[in-house]
């Protein structure tokens, strides 16, 4: 079964291939294609924006595409980055210019007050338009200092309290069994399980 990922970003094309290993998925990035439209992020919600990725796609190669969105959402700050986690420092941003702002907003915020949840959505969208869709969770907390080297993004300061980790300490197997886009991916692989078998 080939699935085209809408996406070029190498490293997450690698976390999936190694989450759908032995399956029968022959993973696509869309590094392969050229010509790919340019798509405007601006749904309310990260299924809106994973929706919006998998229809374009999935019309440009004419294949299942498999989109995601995905971002983190503090509690205090009324859900903020939220869909904007990827350029919540701005459209060039770096991943520390993101944990920058983001800290300075939290700055005076005791840590129990700083709970956040990483989300992930998942869509698996064929080319007679039906899809099936994935939503995943999962809670922590941010802290002041970053830890661990593992990861990207806001993984250095988003600790886990029940693992006393931070998401970037934590080795990449542990990480794609607890992660919102592990748990989200799990749901795709039973689906897609049950379809491989009729």
């Amino acid at each position: 079964m080939k699935i085209v990922f809408a996406s070029g970003n190498e490293g997450k094309v690698k976390e999936i291939r190694e989450m759908l290993a032995g399956m029968g998925v022959e993973l696509v990035s869309l590094k392969n294609y050229s010509g790919v439209p340019e798509i405007i992020e601006d749904g309310k919600t990260f299924l809106e924006n994973a929706l919006k990725k998998a229809r374009k796609i999935a019309e440009f190669t004419g294949e299942t595409v498999l989109a995601d969105d995905s971002g983190l959402s503090v509690d205090e700050l009324g859900g903020e980055p939220g869909i904007y986690s990827a350029r919540y420092a701005g459209e060039k941003a770096t991943d520390d210019d993101n944990i920058d702002l983001l800290l300075s907003r939290l700055k005076n915020i005791p840590l129990e007050k700083r709970t956040a949840f990483f989300c992930c959505a998942l869509v698996l969208y064929r080319v007679d338009g039906s899809y099936d869709s994935f939503e995943s969770k999962w809670n922590g907390r941010i802290i002041d200092d970053r830890r661990g080297d593992n990861g990207f993004g806001y993984d250095p300061i988003f600790y886990v309290p029940q693992l006393k980790k931070t998401a970037a300490e934590m080795q990449p197997e542990l990480k794609n069994r607890v992660s919102h886009r592990g748990q989200a991916f799990a749901q795709l692989k039973k689906a897609l399980e049950e379809k491989l078998k009729n």
